[in-house]
């Protein structure tokens, strides 16, 4: 710990990622990442871009990816807000809306980076026990004295609300910011845009790096009523008015322009992902029922540390979290059809099948 640390860098305890190995011959299940590439048109546009205009800023206002996502998603520009992936706009959102003093609601499982973003801003929080079977208690949600954010579908379970639950919660904090955190609603999960124009407490937070293969480019979006989207906008010009740089805006309007490509991959992950379920449910292991493109799993007999640690030696790496209630499953990101049939042959040499 160094001396000249401030008070607030000591007490910081920062978000672990998931492990990043370099080596080309692992098998990488371990992050969620797209296993297809970005859509052709986004490698063209980056490539039409790369030129003198790099020495330029690019646009602070965003202005043409506003549009582009105001249209997809049904919301005028003034609607929509992009960040440098979606963990800045989730950091910018916690320190926007919620107050210290006022204790906010989250999941006790759920993305981890959330009691980071509370413990730094100086936020009460309240950690939610999800119910025995690892879903959201709906009711346990209502009336938080400071708001409310929960990831749907949640992570790392996969499970997720029905857009009925999400409006519940809605109603019962009506005079508070509710954060819905859709990283993965494209896999399955059902969104909860469709509800911003009857809720002005609605922000609705999604990604670009999951469905549309852009995790290296960091392409983050709220949407919400205009009231909220100007709160955002208020935070990010007071850190950084180019949160997003000039390859980064062409790839992101490129990746949701397509939406044919959007869809071809998504429906190829969403097909392994129901087969590779299938194959482990026959393995005894439990899977959880995935909305997202990965699987929660645990075996009847054969520890998940000890999976994950086999399947690491020949390597292939899966995520283990080593916390009370979820420390017997791993998680298993959906990787191509290759891949995902040397996992599953490695997993039944682990497991004695």
């Amino acid at each position: 710990m160094s001396k000249f640390w401030s008070e607030v860098t000591k007490h910081t305890e920062p978000y672990v990622p998931g492990e990043q190995p370099q080596s080309t011959s692992i098998i990488k299940l371990n992050t969620n990442e797209n296993p297809y590439p970005p859509s052709p048109k986004v490698l063209k546009a980056i490539k039409q871009l790369v030129n003198g205009d790099l020495r330029l800023y690019p646009s602070p206002t965003a202005a043409d990816l506003k549009l582009t996502a105001a249209k997809y998603f049904g919301v005028n520009e003034k609607q929509v807000f992009v960040g440098n992936g979606s963990d800045e706009v989730l950091a910018f959102s916690f320190l926007g809306f919620f107050n210290p003093g006022e204790e906010i609601f989250f999941p006790d499982i759920t993305y981890s980076f959330y009691p980071v973003y509370a413990n730094l801003y100086g936020l009460n929080y309240r950690e939610v026990p999800l119910a025995e079977d690892f879903t959201i208690p709906v009711e346990q949600f209502f009336n938080s004295p400071g708001g409310v954010i929960f990831p749907n579908p949640n992570a790392p379970t996969g499970l997720a609300l029905s857009l009925d639950q999400v409006e519940q919660i809605l109603q019962h904090n009506r005079e508070k910011v509710v954060i819905v955190d859709e990283a993965y609603i494209d896999f399955g999960g059902e969104s909860a845009t469709a509800l911003i124009p009857k809720y002005e407490n609605l922000l609705v937070i999604q990604t670009l790096s999951k469905s549309r293969s852009l995790a290296g480019m960091r392409i983050g979006l709220a949407l919400g009523n205009e009231q909220l989207i100007e709160g955002l906008e208020r935070i990010k010009n007071s850190f950084n008015s180019y949160t997003l740089d000039r390859l980064a805006l062409v790839a992101g309007k490129a990746a949701i322009e397509d939406v044919n490509y959007f869809n071809e991959t998504r429906e190829k992950i969403i097909n392994t992902r129901e087969r590779v379920a299938k194959e482990l449910k026959d393995l005894s292991f439990h899977v959880l029922e995935s909305k997202t493109n990965f699987l929660f799993i645990r075996h009847g007999t054969v520890p998940s540390q000890l999976i994950y640690e086999k399947l690491k030696e020949q390597g292939i790496y899966i995520r283990y979290f080593n916390k009370n209630r979820i420390d017997q499953f791993v998680r298993v990101t959906i990787g191509t059809d290759e891949e995902m049939d040397t996992f599953i042959k490695a997993i039944k040499q682990i497991i004695g099948k």
